[in-house]
């Protein structure tokens, strides 16, 4: 075996890795290398398998970080929608086609989905008297789709600015204007047929009578029932809070107040978000007005569903203008308020996403998701159905209409991203159980492969020599030395 040679002084050179920095032989560079190892078989194990898994059932995967990325392409079907697009933001509204129009022009009703129908209650055809009619539309798929809207079972008396709430599947109408004009206390209550999903009778509640007349109020569905916020009673605007609760058969109690808000408010809109009750745009006792208001909902076991204070709206989470008449939902805790009468145009689609602690960064809008001229909608209601939002009804420039529109909350994320440290390329989308199935065994097929060459690189390092004859033979065809 050959021997080392001597330095001057008989002191042996010691080897030197990386570029001269580290000893090869000292601690450093081992945990380096072992450090790269680890990282090596992380990376050929378990990054690659889960992302051959994503690559074969998702239509996009990310492979690497990336945190900025300069190059993104979008699908065709987000439109002119900026790409990427902005989180909340709805693909442009469309008109429905006028086979899916409601019956007649209705304005001041609403509109919910009760099992796999969605349901145009009571209203008005000319904007101040209340009709009792109820229009049903089966709904065909989540993508937008509705079978023509038909005249079911009408209300027992005219309603319009009821709220209409569903909850524990029975479709409750809360109050609103009589025909005559005048606020009311009461309750009708219809259940869905199991088999068909139409509302063959509607009841009155008298035990589930208001406390007080009320319309144009706000209502949301609890887990434990429904609250009632302010609305318009028989001596103006109100701030009082109403709560009714389920009791162990599915049944809604009596009414009892919660914390009455800080002022009063009608025709607002409402949406429960977590443990935050959010009240904004409609009108307080000086008319239109853009402040929101914020209720904290108890968790706590002796207080559960009770509201334990109220709080104003900073500046910057006020609306961008007073707005009344606007139709609202929200969707995977974003506020949404579309269209209304104020200051400006009325076309406007706003959205707003709270936080863990319920407080508005503020409120956003995009040209794209504005309601084109043609749709500058007033006093319409609005419902969410799977992915997609309906507008039907409500008033425009030339009077109340019989309309639907829609729209797609769901915009397709970029299906190419180019980041400094990674990417976002498109993927297979096989669904069904044969995306599963074929996922698996692709996953298992990269782990398999990745395993025998970490075998084979193990084999090679176990003998170098050999190896790197072999590498100079094949690879860089050079013939021993004789």
């Amino acid at each position: 075996m050959a021997q080392r040679a001597l330095a001057a002084g008989g002191i042996v050179a010691r080897r030197r890795a990386l570029f001269g920095l580290l000893d090869a032989n000292g601690w450093s560079w081992a945990a380096i290398k072992a450090l790269f190892w680890f990282t090596l078989i992380i990376f050929l194990m378990g990054y690659l398998p889960d992302r051959a898994l994503y690559f074969t059932i998702f239509p996009t995967i990310d492979l690497g970080l990336s945190v900025v990325t300069p190059v993104n392409l979008c699908p065709a079907s987000n439109r002119d929608l900026p790409c990427p697009v902005p989180v909340g933001a709805t693909l442009p509204w469309e008109p429905a086609p006028t086979e899916l129009s409601l019956p007649q022009p209705r304005t001041d009703g609403a509109l919910v989905q009760s099992g796999t129908n969605l349901l145009y209650v009571g209203g008005s055809s000319d904007g101040t008297g209340a009709v009792a009619t109820v229009y049903a539309a089966p709904i065909q798929s989540a993508a937008g789709n509705l079978s023509p809207w038909v005249a079911v079972a009408a209300l027992p008396a005219p309603r319009r600015h009821a709220a209409v709430v569903v909850v524990a599947g029975t479709v409750y109408v809360l109050g609103g204007f009589d025909a005559a004009g005048a606020p009311t206390s009461t309750v009708f209550a219809g259940t869905p047929d199991p088999a068909t999903g139409s509302i063959a009778e509607w009841k009155a509640m008298d035990t589930l009578a208001l406390p007080e007349a009320r319309a144009w109020a706000s209502t949301v569905s609890a887990g434990d029932g429904v609250i009632l916020v302010g609305g318009q009673g028989p001596t103006g605007a109100t701030a009082t809070t109403w709560k009714s609760t389920l009791d162990a058969k599915g049944v809604l109690g009596a009414w009892k107040p919660l914390a009455a808000m800080p002022e009063p408010r009608v025709g607002a809109l409402a949406s429960l978000q977590g443990s935050h009750l959010f009240i904004y745009a409609g009108s307080d006792a000086n008319g239109p007005t853009p402040i929101v208001l914020r209720g904290d909902v108890s968790a706590a076991k002796d207080t559960a569903g009770q509201i334990l204070s109220w709080a104003v709206s900073r500046a910057g989470s006020t609306l961008p203008e007073p707005r009344d008449g606007a139709a609202g939902f929200s969707n995977s805790g974003t506020l949404y308020l579309v269209g209304g009468t104020g200051p400006g145009a009325a076309g406007q689609t706003y959205w707003a996403i709270p936080d863990a602690n319920g407080d508005i960064s503020g409120w956003q809008t995009l040209p794209q998701s504005n309601l084109p001229a043609e749709l500058q909608l007033r006093d319409t209601a609005a419902a969410v159905s799977g992915s997609t939002v309906f507008l039907a009804g409500g008033t425009t420039a030339s009077g109340v209409t019989a309309g639907l529109a829609r729209a797609n909350l769901a915009p397709k994320p970029p299906y190419f991203q180019l980041g400094l440290f990674g990417a976002t390329v498109p993927g297979l989308a096989i669904g069904g159980d044969v995306g599963q199935q074929l996922a698996y065994l692709v996953a298992a097929g990269v782990a398999t492969v990745n395993f025998v060459l970490l075998i084979l690189i193990g084999i090679a390092f176990a003998h170098r020599d050999r190896t790197r004859q072999l590498f100079d033979r094949h690879v860089l065809r050079r013939r021993p030395a004789d």
